[in-house]
C-alpha cells in the first residue's frame, strides 16, 4: 500500500503541490483584494492584489511545485519573464470576469472574485506546467531509474542523490 501511495504521489506530485500552494496564492489574492477594496475601486484592488499573488506563486511554484534551479542567470531571468509575462494574460482574463461579474452584472465583488480564481488558477497551472517550468519535468522511465538509483546511493555508505540540468540528470554524491 505504501508502494501505491509513493506512486501516487510521485505520479501526481505536480497537481498537488500545486493545489496546496495555489491555496495559499489564491488566499492571499482574495484577502489582500477584500482588504483593498474596503478602500479603493475595486479594479485597483484586483491588480494589488494579483501583483501579491504572483510574488507568493513565483517562488512557491519555482522552488515547491515544479522543483525550478538553474546555475546561470540568463535561464533565471527567462524563467521570470516568462512567469510574468503569462500571468499578466491572467491578469487580463481576471479584470474582465471582475469586470463582467461586478460592472455588469451587479454581483458581490467578493463573490465575483472567489469564483474568478477557478479560471485564473486553472490557466495559471497550464501556463506554468506546459510553458514556463516545462524543462524539469522527469517521465516515467527517468522516474523508475531515480528511484532505483536512490535506493543504491541509500545502501551504498553516505551519499545522496541529486537531478541537475534540464534533462534532469542524476548523480551520486558521496561523502566518505
Amino acid at each position: 500500500m505504501l508502494d501505491n501511495l509513493k506512486s501516487l504521489w510521485y505520479k501526481y506530485h505536480d497537481i498537488i503541490t500545486y493545489v496546496f500552494f495555489g491555496g495559499i496564492t489564491t488566499l492571499v489574492n482574495i484577502v489582500v483584494f477584500d482588504l483593498c477594496n474596503y478602500v479603493m475601486n475595486y479594479q485597483i484592488a484586483n491588480i494589488i492584489a494579483w501583483f501579491a499573488s504572483v510574488i507568493v506563486a513565483y517562488v512557491t511554484n519555482k522552488l515547491w511545485v515544479f522543483n525550478s534551479h538553474y546555475d546561470n542567470w540568463n535561464a533565471v531571468f527567462k524563467e521570470l519573464f516568462l512567469f510574468f509575462g503569462l500571468r499578466i494574460a491572467s491578469l487580463v482574463l481576471d479584470q474582465a470576469i471582475m469586470t463582467v461579474g461586478i460592472s455588469l452584472l451587479g454581483w458581490d465583488a467578493l463573490l465575483v472574485k472567489i469564483l474568478d480564481q477557478v479560471v485564473v488558477i486553472a490557466s495559471n497551472y497550464i501556463f506554468s506546467k506546459y510553458f514556463i517550468f516545462k524543462s524539469k519535468k522527469m517521465n516515467a522511465k527517468n522516474r523508475r531509474s531515480f528511484f532505483y538509483f536512490k535506493y543504491f546511493a541509500k545502501n551504498s555508505g553516505s551519499c545522496d542523490v541529486r537531478i541537475s540540468g534540464p534533462s534532469s540528470v542524476m548523480t551520486k554524491v558521496c561523502s566518505y
